[in-house]
């Protein structure tokens, strides 16, 4: 599969420091490869979230490179899929197939055990993204 083929998808927060970079990071894993993966924010923080970096780093996951992205940063072109995280982020210069909010409450300032939930929502949410995209 060549990268013309391979399904785009975008992940999409305010700040690109929490979610979107986890999304991010799950896609990267279970994509393997066979799907481009982009986060983004309308506000970017510049960082990404340490306890984000933390709970990922439990899963084997490292954070610690990734950087905090703007949506004019994106390649341009159409995106197969556009995943906003329940922040109003609606992504008006982006274009995409399918447009959906997870409607994810941002765990910045939640306990450590409500972020590792939210964490695991967010790689249990792109797991299944991708098998459909896949399967399409």
């Amino acid at each position: 599969m060549n990268n013309a083929q391979k399904k785009r998808i975008l992940f999409v927060c305010v700040e690109n420091s929490c979610r979107s970079q986890m999304a991010e990071a799950f896609g990267h894993i279970y994509g393997k490869g066979k799907v481009e993966i982009y986060s983004a924010g309308s506000r970017p923080s510049g960082k990404v979230n340490p306890r984000a970096v933390e709970f990922m780093k439990e899963l084997g996951c490292d954070l610690k490179n990734h950087i905090s992205k703007s949506l004019t940063d994106l390649p341009g072109g159409t995106f197969d899929c556009a995943i906003t995280m329940g922040c109003g982020d609606e992504c008006p210069n982006v274009q995409a197939v399918l447009r959906e909010d997870w409607a994810l409450e941002d765990p910045k300032h939640l306990t450590d055990e409500e972020f590792r939930r939210i964490r695991d929502l967010i790689g249990s949410k792109v797991k299944k993204l991708i098998t459909f995209l896949l399967d399409e």
